[in-house]
């Protein structure tokens, strides 16, 4: 099956009968059970040698898993300001081409998302997307670092999250304030940690490799310093707080600890930190160009550890479409991102799970539950009764990612011209 032609929501009236795959979840290895679906999207049984009824569409999943819908809380849609990199519409197409069925919005937008005029306005170009869509409101007014943002009229607006998405909020006064209101609120704060002075124009993490490459660094200090300075501000405010994209193993050794304190703190590591590390720049990628940078592999090992043991709550993707104009720039000069909603999936399966690293149980886990869990959002599951969002996979086929079949406007991935174990051969979402 073609990927830009990905069957997804199945909306033709009748019923569907998934037959002869597993079924997966968090709680438990996948177990073989037919799904029914009915003509309204309702799961209407889930066990061994279903019946289809009259009139239903029977799907062969022999060998095959079907697996909740993920849930990405890290997304940059570029919408209003940036079309040419990405919209709302097509960045929802590409999660559903990578599994997920909800997303977060980033509100790095332009102008920011910092008011309630201004989430109307995302939620109405959000509309016609066929998954659920949420927005993020920013801290800080322009994501300045300076002036708090109208917090109560974009949490009348449904906003559940605030960020200054990938900017701190250097000031730790203002940020005492903003985990102040949002506590009393009942909004999430998350925190991109970083120390500006320390990041200066680093391209890539600071160490040997920096310097070989000729290419200024970010040290690790600069994440670490400033998620020690978010968790102790969480823990004399007693506000929840949620680190993101967390790159060094002492930054989550000092996650760990602060939870060992009793601190309301969750958080996340994007795909391409439990995959990549600085060995990977070698031959200067552009799309490997993120910040937090690739660290060493030794963080990344321990960062795969924290996954597992739990320290770490969620996978995000931190999907950041860049044109190809920018990521042809000299290295130093290109910007951060790369696209993940269409490869997270895929390349954690191909990369980790299919090894043996890492289950399904533990990606369904942080991608799927504990998202939403954060958000304080139902759970997804294959049950009865349950709305059906979920995909169905293939372990033994492959995909190949190629300009042609990506949904997003942006192709800035490393894995461009690869081809990674494992096809999303079909999506069931929300009706």
């Amino acid at each position: 099956m073609d990927r830009v032609n990905l069957e997804s929501d199945q909306q033709n009236g009748t019923a569907t009968l998934y037959q002869g795959g597993e079924v997966a979840s968090s709680d438990a290895a996948p177990r073989r059970a037919d799904v029914l679906v009915g003509a309204e999207g309702e799961i209407l049984g889930v066990g061994e040698a279903l019946s289809a009824p009259d009139g239903a569409e029977v799907v062969d999943c022999s060998a095959k898993l079907l697996v909740p819908g993920m849930f990405d809380l890290h997304v940059h849609a570029c919408e209003p300001g940036r079309e040419d990199r990405e919209d709302i519409g097509t960045c929802s197409e590409a999660a559903i081409a990578g599994g997920i069925t909800g997303i977060v919005l980033m509100p790095d937008a332009s102008p920011a998302i910092d008011s309630s005029g201004m989430v109307q306005s995302v939620l109405d170009s959000a509309a016609k997307a066929r998954i659920e869509v949420h927005t993020a409101g920013a801290i800080t007014r322009g994501r300045g670092g300076e002036e708090l943002s109208g917090i109560a009229g974009m949490k009348a607006k449904g906003v559940r999250m605030l960020t200054d998405a990938d900017l701190p909020v250097s000031n730790p006064l203002v940020l005492r304030r903003a985990m102040e209101y949002a506590r009393d609120m009942g909004v999430l704060l998350a925190s991109h940690c970083e120390t500006l002075e320390l990041s200066g124009a680093g391209a890539v993490h600071e160490g040997a490799l920096s310097y070989q490459l000729g290419v200024p660094g970010i040290p690790a200090i600069s994440e670490e310093i400033c998620v020690y300075r978010d968790l102790r501000l969480a823990q004399f405010t007693n506000c929840p707080i949620h680190i993101q994209q967390l790159s060094t193993a002492k930054a989550m050794k000092a996650v760990r600890y602060f939870k060992e304190q009793d601190v309301q703190v969750t958080c996340e590591v994007s795909p391409h930190h439990l995959i990549f590390s600085q060995d990977d720049l070698v031959d200067y990628d552009t799309n490997l160009k993120v910040n937090p940078p690739l660290r060493p592999e030794d963080d990344r090992e321990r960062l795969v550890q924290g996954l597992i043991d739990g320290t770490i709550d969620c996978i995000a993707s931190d999907h950041s479409p860049r044109t190809k104009f920018e990521k042809n720039m000299a290295f130093g000069e290109a910007p951060f991102g790369m696209t993940g909603l269409e490869t997270a999936v895929l390349a954690l399966h191909h990369h980790l799970i299919k090894p043996g690293i890492l289950s399904w149980e533990i990606l369904i886990s942080r991608y799927s539950d504990a998202p939403r869990r954060v958000l304080g959002l139902p759970q997804v599951s294959i049950a009865e009764g349950e709305q059906a969002s979920f995909f169905v996979f293939d372990p033994s086929a492959t995909t190949p990612i190629e300009v042609a079949t990506l949904q997003s406007k942006s192709h800035n991935t490393p894995f461009l011209g690869r081809e990674l174990d494992g096809r999303i051969e079909r999506v069931e979402l929300p009706r």
